[in-house]
């Protein structure tokens, strides 16, 4: 199941100018170089000892075990570059917006004698840049998943079930079963 958070992050990482370090050992120099120099602050970082990240420095150990080779490039990609990470997402909050492509299954609330039942669609448009802002901010606040998910819902709902308020005025729409999102800036 696919998860707002997750999917703004990929987003943002699609605006890279250069691929993330390749080998363990470039992606630790990454890290410490990040960390002032510090081989402690990541070992603790990554659960292991200052010893073993010294080597991976040194090119004496080359191929970590899967779960520390994935801790390594999901911090490594956490922070990698920062200055073009922030212009994507200002770009996206400004001027751009950011186009969303989902499946889920919507509910709603609406006025007596409609249709309220819930029904999975599937939608791709673009979310204006107050709706992207509101998105940005609440991840960078530290946001649950289901408040992203309440703000993604009443971001669509404004701009596609009630048309930027031309229609369905009062529907209310909630994102239950997300099966499938992508952002794209």
């Amino acid at each position: 199941m696919a998860t707002i958070g997750e999917g703004l992050d990929k987003a943002v990482q699609g605006a890279f100018t250069r691929p993330i370090p390749k080998t363990a050992g470039a992606q630790m120099r990454y890290l410490v170089k990040q960390h002032q120099r510090s081989t402690r602050r990541v070992a603790e970082l990554l659960g292991i000892s200052q010893r073993t990240v010294e080597r991976y420095m040194k090119n004496q150990l080359k191929r970590p075990r899967p779960e520390l080779a994935d801790r390594l490039e999901r911090e490594v990609r956490s922070r990698w570059q920062p200055q073009i990470r922030a212009k994507a997402k200002k770009t996206a909050a400004t001027t751009a917006g950011i186009m969303i492509d989902v499946r889920a299954r919507f509910g709603y609330t609406a006025a007596p004698g409609s249709t309220d039942d819930a029904r999975v669609r599937h939608l791709t448009l673009a979310l204006p840049p107050d709706h992207a802002a509101r998105l940005f901010q609440a991840r960078e606040a530290g946001s649950t998943e289901d408040q992203l998910r309440q703000i993604a819902a009443e971001a669509l709902g404004e701009v596609y079930f009630r048309d930027n308020g031309r229609r369905a005025h009062g529907l209310e729409v909630e994102l239950t079963d997300l099966l499938n999102l992508e952002f794209e800036l």
